[in-house]
């Protein structure tokens, strides 16, 4: 009778230990940042130290090939996207798109507002070398900022990109001046060795003669 006793103690314990971790989490904000520049462990380090200084953060987990930075923190401190995007800034690494899911279910991101609709659409594939998932978030930020791009995807395991644009604002010339930029050769057009040589050690791809 005794063990039976303590047994259901132990059961009745961890239920509200269970409880109370699942109301912990509905009082926590969730925040999703794709960061650009991280490349080995310690840049990783570097930024968690950095977003440790916001006291209460939690289930911190960063993918260094993907630069997908995620956590929580408490709901009743009202975090802002600013706070947020400042931070990383501070660490020394350069923002992409970011979103915080709120406790109460409300979605924010720091996305720019949507580009206008343009007329006349042109979806083009070009060739753009590069390695990883770095070399993937850097070569769409420079590409997508183009003037008439209205979206970029670049596909690591073939090198495409994929782009569509306006074809009356840009050229597939200036997409491709705009990878070359940034580091990454193009079929059109070869990146300046300095460009090159700033790429992260794992983004640095085997360049043609």
């Amino acid at each position: 009778m005794k063990q039976i006793t303590i047994i259901l103690s132990i059961m009745i314990s961890l239920l509200a230990l269970t409880q109370v971790d699942a109301q912990s989490n509905k009082d926590r904000d969730q925040f999703e940042v794709q960061v650009d520049g991280l490349g080995c462990p310690f840049c990783a380090y570097g930024l968690e130290k950095k977003f440790k200084e916001f006291k209460g953060i939690k289930d911190i987990a960063i993918d260094i090939e993907t630069g997908d930075f995620s956590f929580t923190y408490p709901a009743a401190k009202e975090l802002t996207m600013e706070a947020v995007v400042a931070q990383v800034v501070k660490a020394g690494y350069t923002p992409n798109d970011a979103k915080i899911t709120r406790a109460s279910g409300t979605v924010e991101t720091n996305k720019e507002a949507e580009k206008e609709t343009v007329n006349e659409v042109t979806t083009s594939k070009i060739y753009v070398n590069g390695m990883c998932g770095m070399c993937k978030a850097r070569i769409e930020k420079a590409t997508t900022a183009v003037d008439g791009v209205a979206t970029a995807i670049w596909n690591v395991d073939t090198k495409i990109l994929t782009v569509s644009y306006d074809q009356n604002q840009t050229s597939e010339k200036n997409i491709e001046s705009a990878a070359a930029g940034v580091g990454h050769d193009t079929n059109g057009t070869r990146a300046t060795d300095t460009s090159y040589d700033n790429l992260h050690p794992c983004c640095k791809y085997e360049r043609a003669n």
